[in-house]
């Protein structure tokens, strides 16, 4: 199982990214995907999923409106459209695989496997 991220980088504050997750070695279109994100000194979080069983999208409230969460089951891969960054964004982003076709909130358990992350930093 691979999960590898990509996309991140330094953006100026009110800027955008997308984040990419490629992904092999597990049947894709039967996982829910999630976004997470670490700050130093903080402990991860959850900032965005997207359900495999009917494609229910959720958000962290730090995030809502700024981010949108999509998918590619065609080629295995997930997204996270960045708009409007701001400085507490930055973080190193991971990307997630739940075996649910449902996830109902942003428990780590829920989530199976996990990419090794990439850096997004935000300058003023």
């Amino acid at each position: 199982v691979h999960l590898v991220e990509s996309g991140g980088g330094l953006m100026q504050a009110g800027g955008s990214l997308r984040l990419s997750c490629r992904t092999d070695g597990f049947t894709f279109r039967d996982y829910s995907m999630g976004w997470f994100r670490q700050a130093p000194g903080k402990e991860r979080e959850g900032v965005s999923f997207i359900n495999s069983a009917d494609g229910a999208k959720y958000y962290s409230d730090s995030v809502k409106g700024r981010f949108t969460i999509s998918r590619d089951n065609a080629k295995n891969r997930e997204y996270l459209e960045m708009e409007d960054l701001k400085h507490d964004d930055k973080a190193v982003y991971y990307c997630a695989a739940s075996g649910y076709g449902h996830v109902w909130n942003f428990t780590t358990r829920y989530f199976h496997f996990w990419g090794q992350g990439t850096q997004v930093t935000v300058s003023s």
